[in-house]
């Protein structure tokens, strides 16, 4: 089943939306910046980023390079156990795709959506693209959600109570999230119940055009049928996609500890470090904000001010969102850019 008329409009309409949230995607990083060196010293932090030893930034680097590769494996690897022909370099490049449009839209909305359209430009079955996405989805919720709840227990006595609030609301929409997910994969007449509840709640507050909606909803039901099918027949590779998700977590949960040894500190533990960033995660994955921009860095400065110490710590944060976050939006973005151009050439060429 290719992507629907209908998807294919909601995709152009993303298209069209992306400038504009490339530029609120900026400004919001201006204001982050503004409000987050308010009340810090700048200029230690700057001094604090550019003196971190290169070793320990280029450690973080390939971090996340295989955090993405992991992630690439997980799709190449489903996609090629529904026949599709794939290789590990596309499923790479499909990956930070995803990633980018995550990052620059509200609620990461639009990165699965134009992840698959991509896929589909390569010949890929738009079906099969998003049963691929949604068992990798899965996976990463079942991952996030059992480190978030250990590190939030261990961390519990370091943590703000704003912070604990945040966490808390995260394990609640991850956790939601997680059920929904679940019960839409194993139980199509559970779902349908309450997509059919769902509609009627919303007509009786006199909305008319939701019955519109019931076709691409029924739609949606039978991806996750057919994911239940494939997770049923291929349980021991859908098995492999959760161990692998809880690895890519991992490796991502890290890179506080390497920048804290890229500038040179000592003192505090790698596994006190590693929990905190579960419960960052987890503070922030929850709130609509692109990127969750904002949220990131000022629970960092909350979660991580004893571990770095005042002076180390705005440059702390800097290194921290530049080497998991900022550098690969720009390098993603320049994927992004070379891929449209690739595409628009093959196009050109047809005519």
């Amino acid at each position: 089943m290719e992507p629907s008329k209908n998807k294919q409009q909601q995709i152009q309409k993303t298209f069209k939306q992306l400038f504009f949230n490339i530029l609120i995607f900026i400004g919001l990083i201006a204001l982050t910046f503004f409000f987050v060196f308010k009340d810090q010293d700048l200029g230690e932090a700057i001094s604090a980023y550019s003196n971190a030893k290169f070793s320990f930034v280029a450690l973080g680097i390939l971090l996340m390079l295989i955090y993405f590769g992991i992630e690439a494996w997980n799709i190449y690897s489903i996609l090629k156990s529904f026949g599709e022909k794939i290789t590990f370099r596309q499923a790479y490049k499909f990956t930070l795709i995803g990633f980018f449009f995550c990052s620059v839209t509200p609620g990461a909305s639009g990165g699965q959506p134009l992840e698959i359209y991509y896929m589909t430009k390569e010949k890929i079955s738009g079906a099969h693209a998003t049963l691929a996405l949604l068992i990798q989805i899965c996976g990463i919720q079942i991952a996030v959600m059992f480190l978030g709840l250990l590190g939030f227990f261990i961390s519990l006595r370091m943590m703000e109570p704003s912070i604990i609030w945040l966490t808390i609301i995260g394990l609640l929409i991850n956790g939601v999230a997680l059920a929904v997910l679940l019960i839409s994969i194993f139980s199509q007449k559970l779902t349908r119940k309450i997509v059919n509840f769902a509609i009627s709640v919303i007509k009786f507050f006199g909305y008319k055009k939701i019955e519109e909606k019931r076709e691409s909803v029924e739609a949606s039901i039978k991806q996750f049928a057919e994911s239940a099918k494939y997770i049923r027949k291929n349980r021991n590779e859908f098995l492999k996609c959760i161990g692998r998700s809880f690895l890519q977590m991992t490796v991502y949960f890290v890179i506080p500890f390497v920048v804290y040894k890229a500038l040179g500190l000592s003192g505090t533990s790698f596994l006190q470090l590693f929990f905190l960033q579960t419960v960052l995660f987890m503070a922030t994955s929850g709130l609509p904000l692109p990127g969750a921009i904002g949220a990131s860095e000022a629970a960092f400065l909350s979660l991580y001010g004893l571990a770095f110490g005042e002076e180390m710590l705005g440059g702390a944060m800097l290194l921290n969102r530049s080497i998991s976050f900022y550098w690969f939006v720009l390098i993603a973005l320049v994927v992004v850019f070379i891929n449209i151009v690739r595409l628009k050439t093959k196009k050109d060429q047809k005519k």
